[in-house]
């Protein structure tokens, strides 16, 4: 197969030809059909991830087509079109047995423990407790994007800050995590501020639900500016950039017994 690999970290990727991966018992090799790029395969690239191996194929977003399986799945077969989440856990540990895969002690990451998705071919652990079957109407690229930030963002908005109908939420940062968090807020009927330094990912915000929007750019008066937006301060908040100041800002546009993500 085809497949883009870096033999050392921050050195120059390259197209090459490589071996193809083979389905563990409980795994499968995906033909892949759409991948996305995310933040955390540079990190990966500048050397950040113990997990990784030298060399490497990164990439964790994926939508594939099944083309091989291992001989202890029984879930999913051959020709079916699936995505995933960027962190497979085992399904019976602990943590995946309380519903906290994303921290499994055996967990599984292409793009991270083994090779990844920037190839033609794939190979994915856990298939039972991980593969999601793909509707038609969900294009492959889309559904990309689903296994990392929008998880991410769902987790955030929905499990975590247990965002309701009317209430008010401030998103810090308007990248893949905050448009993500903004898109699951407006299909949660809440009302939306988004908050960035870039004039143009603040209007992409507000294309996609933000009803409010902040450029922060050279401003000390941020939290100030959502509490006044929101009448006394936000029920959630959720930093989706994690830097210094964002953080203190999103904790700092509460109101009284508000939740910050």
């Amino acid at each position: 197969m085809k497949g883009i690999l870096y033999d050392t970290f921050k050195g120059q990727p390259k197209l090459t030809s490589l071996p193809d991966p083979a389905a563990p018992d409980h795994g499968v090799v995906l033909e892949v059909l759409a991948t996305g790029m995310c933040r955390s395969d540079w990190h990966g690239w500048m050397g950040h991830d113990p997990d990784i191996v030298l060399p490497h194929v990164p990439g964790h977003e994926i939508a594939g087509r099944i083309i091989e399986v291992g001989n202890k799945v029984r879930n999913f077969k051959t020709g079916e079109r699936v995505t995933l989440p960027f962190v497979c856990g085992c399904g019976s540990c602990r943590e995946c047995q309380s519903g906290n895969q994303q921290v499994c002690d055996y967990q599984s990451q292409p793009g991270f423990t083994h090779w990844g998705s920037f190839a033609e071919k794939v190979r994915i652990d856990y298939a039972d407790n991980n593969l999601v079957r793909l509707p038609d109407n969900i294009s492959n690229e889309a559904a990309a994007a689903l296994g990392c930030r929008f998880i991410t963002a769902f987790r955030a908005v929905v499990d975590q800050a247990a965002l309701k109908k009317n209430e008010r939420i401030a998103i810090f940062g308007c990248g893949g995590v905050g448009l993500s968090a903004i898109m699951i807020a407006k299909a949660l009927e809440a009302e939306i501020i988004a908050i960035d330094i870039n004039e143009q990912a603040l209007q992409l915000a507000k294309e996609v639900g933000a009803h409010h929007a902040i450029n922060a750019s050279g401003r000390k008066d941020v939290a100030a500016l959502v509490k006044d937006i929101s009448i006394g301060g936000v029920e959630v908040s959720i930093d989706a950039l994690g830097s210094q100041i964002t953080s203190i800002n999103s904790i700092d546009s509460l109101k009284k017994r508000g939740r910050h993500i």
